[in-house]
């Protein structure tokens, strides 16, 4: 039976979890004018996408350009990206907690604060790609039958809840103790940081299982796919997390040290070039082997009876990918930001493109039957896109804004003074 001081200190615990999450959302609703300037053009943005789903789920994915023959569209293409994206956050945690760098360790926040947006927007992308979003209970262990663990489908699912999961303790728990003003214990904090390493190569190697897995697509079919995946994550994410340093180091009053930008700097050359690389070699399996099973991969790059939709979009991502590799293996380009910027946006839009429009949409074309039925995303299917970025680009800028006010000492608990004896 719990004592009386137990339950006291449980209510007062609860007490001040309530006021916690007041505070946060407090923290998160008050801003500049820039704040709420950006705010509101995403929260536009979002509604429009909102919107577009409303109709979709009204008239059904008729609204969609997607067809029997290609039933994975922009909607999967994002969510490919965006697990990457996720997974890509973890170079953050390697040198902060595996090689105790301790300017990494100051920014770690930024990067898990990225994998738990990425992995909340390719969830929505997975709900608003599926006809009748009401039945997603099926998938839950109990309710519905969840083939595991004979499904990949079910392992992605488990991985990635799980890897959302991990990021929303560890960032949730330390931020509340910076809350209380107290210093996290790294028992409750430190394994489950290590165990999201591991769980972060998973979810993308997972993903790419659930394509090349699928014997009838012999696009998808290589042993190749997986460390495609994490090489192109390793470049998307930390180019996101260098873009977001800056920002925070030009907007907030928190202090972002050089060498966490410089560390990830040198991860995205790398990365970058065994990707094109990666690439380069499956291309010329592809074309100089010959066959039939080479039909999606022409359709891709050079066309397939005068079909020649994705050509520019594959192109523009090499090129992308290219010239970003030009830029970014400059030895003085860290001291050159819009230079700098610049290779890290190209080579993130050309990951966008490649492991999106790029991979998912020749893997149906041609079908099973060879049959040449293209596919090119409907307006509707973009607006719901932009506002799923939308969402997850609000979700982003306010947990930032909670994390650092946390961090500097700004949102903490209010500690009363202590009574006078009488």
């Amino acid at each position: 039976m719990a004592t009386p001081s137990h339950r006291i200190s449980t209510i007062d615990h609860r007490v001040n979890y309530a006021k916690f999450l007041w505070r946060a959302l407090s923290a998160s609703t008050d801003g500049s004018w820039g704040f709420y300037a950006v705010m509101t053009a995403l929260s536009v943005v979002a509604l429009v996408g909102a919107n577009a789903w409303a109709q979709q789920l009204v008239h059904g994915l008729a609204t969609t350009n997607m067809s029997d023959h290609v039933s994975w569209g922009l909607y999967i293409a994002n969510f490919t990206f965006l697990v990457g994206l996720a997974a890509g956050g973890v170079m953050m945690v390697i040198p902060a907690y595996v090689y105790r760098d301790q300017k990494m360790h100051d920014v770690t926040i930024i990067g898990e604060l990225l994998a738990i947006a990425a992995i909340a927007m390719a969830l929505l992308f997975v709900v608003v790609d599926m006809g009748r979003p009401d039945r997603l209970w099926h998938m839950i262990p109990g309710l519905g039958r969840f083939n595991w663990p004979i499904s990949m489908l079910t392992w992605d699912v488990i991985v990635l809840n799980g890897y959302l999961l991990l990021n929303l303790h560890v960032v949730g728990y330390i931020v509340y103790q910076r809350y209380l003003m107290r210093r996290p214990n790294p028992r409750w904090y430190v394994p489950f940081v290590l165990l999201s390493i591991a769980w972060a190569i998973s979810i993308h190697t997972v993903t790419a299982f659930l394509y090349s897995g699928l014997g009838g697509r012999p696009f998808w079919n290589s042993a190749l796919l997986a460390p495609r995946f994490l090489a192109s994550a390793f470049i998307a994410g930390p180019a996101a997390i260098i873009i977001t340093l800056q920002l925070v180091q030009r907007l907030t009053s928190y202090m972002v040290p050089d060498g966490p930008i410089r560390t990830l700097l040198q991860v995205v050359r790398v990365t970058t070039i065994i990707n094109l690389f990666m690439l380069l070699s499956e291309l010329f399996t592809e074309f100089y082997s010959g066959g039939a099973h080479t039909a999606s991969a022409r359709y891709l790059f050079v066309g397939l009876h005068g079909h020649a939709e994705l050509v520019p979009w594959i192109w523009s991502a090499v090129a992308l990918n290219g010239f970003a590799i030009l830029l970014l293996v400059q030895h003085n380009v860290q001291s050159r930001p819009l230079l700098m910027n610049v290779g890290l946006v190209m080579t993130f839009v050309g990951v966008w493109i490649e492991k999106g429009m790029g991979l998912i949409i020749p893997g149906f074309i041609p079908s099973t039957l060879h049959e040449v039925v293209t596919y090119m995303p409907s307006a509707n299917e973009w607006k719901v896109t932009l506002g799923i970025w939308a969402f997850g680009g609000m979700l982003y800028i306010v947990a930032i804004k909670v994390a650092l006010q946390a961090f500097a000492g700004e949102l903490h608990r209010s500690i009363p003074p202590p009574r006078r004896k009488s």
